[in-house]
């Protein structure tokens, strides 16, 4: 099965699977070697509407931390579900107005070579502070890189789709 094959077969699972009313709209589902990340968007308390600032913090906090403990129970059996079925981790989110928290992520170290140049770029960020260490480093890098280059990534991962799809067709299928 291809990437974007398991991609689809995990949306429709998870959005036939979820209890109606969790979410405004079908969750957000992203797929990677090892974990699922379920993110769905919580409608926004009437409270947060007419508050400002800080007070407008606290309530989405507040509504994000009551909807994480009622689901609780919930998620943890879906999650168990999905884990059987797909082979991989199920990591839960939620956006409620302009606040986007995740309930549980998943660490996964990952085996890279750099050459000094680089590894000054990572120690460098230690020694300020920036970084408790060169893994903490590298990833703060990975995310800055990611999040200034996110329309170039996007467009990468659509043509790998294609590329999948094509090897999908192709005559050894």
């Amino acid at each position: 099965m291809t990437t974007s094959n398991a991609a689809e077969e995990l949306r429709g699972w998870f959005t036939g699977r979820l209890p109606e009313g969790w979410f405004e709209g079908p969750p957000e589902i992203v797929l990677d070697r090892e974990e699922v990340s379920v993110v769905g968007r919580l409608p926004e308390p009437a409270a947060a509407r007419d508050a400002g600032g800080s007070e407008r913090a606290g309530v989405l906090s507040g509504h994000v931390n009551r909807f994480r403990e009622e689901t609780r129970d919930q998620r943890i059996a879906i999650a168990r579900e999905a884990e059987h079925r797909f082979g991989h981790k199920v990591s839960w989110g939620v956006e409620c107005g302009d606040l986007r928290e995740m309930f549980t992520t998943l660490s996964v170290p990952v085996m890279t070579r750099l050459r000094q140049p680089e590894r000054r770029v990572l120690d460098t960020l230690v020694d300020a502070g920036v970084a408790r260490s060169r893994s903490d480093a590298l990833a703060w890098c990975v995310r800055l890189v990611g999040k200034n280059t996110d329309e170039w990534l996007a467009e990468l991962r659509k043509a790998l789709e294609h590329v999948e799809r094509a090897r999908a067709a192709g005559p050894n299928a």
